[in-house]
């Protein structure tokens, strides 16, 4: 099942995607795709919900961010072997944790902002996993039974604020528009396989990234085990689970974002993320 959330910014509806393509309006059986409706028990409903019940929604339509309500923003770092080697780092032993704060989090169409004093900014396509049940002490062969869905993501990076401002990635995660996701969120069950999905990122045209999830370090499952040893995670949560080779601070010489360039990341079978830069206050 395909869900998405559309409509003018702050009076969003929830929706689902039929097997022609179209955005079927969902409103008349939930007011919006909130953590509360992640479970499977939830989900299950919905799918019940027979879609040719369901009103057609016009195709250009406003998408949204596909969940709202998220109580926080994991990521993962260095978690594609060859993006480890373009930065030049080890590739790590133990997943590698850090945060993004959740006024970062935007939807997958709206511009990218370069934050006052950005002299470094940087993309990466990242798969984003949507927790859909509390999960805590979860062993690794239970580990996707807590995944609601999936969602293309962008975990945009200020390389100066990350690595030369002190202290921890998050400063240069954390900034307004730095974690769009969507448009989709697509659920586990309709994923045959979640670590052989292709993933690429394209600047101004460009092809920059074009990667694999079976070339993660750590995989989807083990991630959700990993995290949920340290923190409980909560309905809603989103983990930003690395990225893979091809970004702008691993080119010779580096290439990074400027206000104007066009940015358009996707992988196989959840859609695509497009926005574009601009400057910012």
């Amino acid at each position: 099942m395909t869900l998405v959330r559309f409509g003018p910014a702050g009076q969003e509806k929830p929706g689902l995607i039929d097997a022609r393509g179209q955005i079927r309006d969902l409103s008349a059986h939930l007011r919006d795709l909130t953590p509360d409706q992640l479970s499977d028990a939830s989900l299950a409903r919905i799918a019940a919900i027979a879609p040719d019940s369901l009103p057609v929604v016009s195709a250009d339509v406003r998408l949204a961010a596909p969940v709202t309500g998220a109580s926080k923003i994991v990521a993962i770092g260095f978690n594609y072997i060859d993006h480890a080697a373009e930065m030049a780092v080890d590739v790590p032993e133990e997943p590698l944790v850090f945060m993004k704060a959740i006024s970062a989090q935007s939807n997958p169409f709206d511009p990218v902002i370069s934050p006052r004093g950005a002299t470094k900014l940087d993309y990466e396509a990242e798969l984003v996993v949507v927790i859909g049940t509390r999960a805590q002490y979860v062993d690794v062969a239970d580990a996707l039974d807590y995944v609601a869905g999936y969602a293309v993501g962008n975990d945009v990076s200020e390389r100066a604020f990350q690595r030369e401002r002190g202290g921890q990635f998050v400063k240069g995660k954390s900034a307004d528009s730095f974690a769009p996701f969507g448009p989709r969120l697509v659920t586990r069950d309709s994923i045959a396989d979640i670590q052989n999905l292709a993933i690429w990122s394209e600047i101004n045209g460009e092809m920059r990234q074009q990667g694999n999830t079976n070339q993660m370090v750590f995989g989807v499952a083990e991630i959700v085990s990993y995290l949920s040893q340290f923190m409980t995670l909560m309905p809603g949560d989103l983990i930003y689970t690395g990225t893979p080779e091809g970004v702008g601070d691993g080119m010779t010489p580096p290439q990074y974002l400027q206000p104007g360039d066009s940015i358009r990341i996707g992988i196989d079978g959840l859609g695509e993320l497009r926005q574009h830069v601009v400057p910012g206050p």
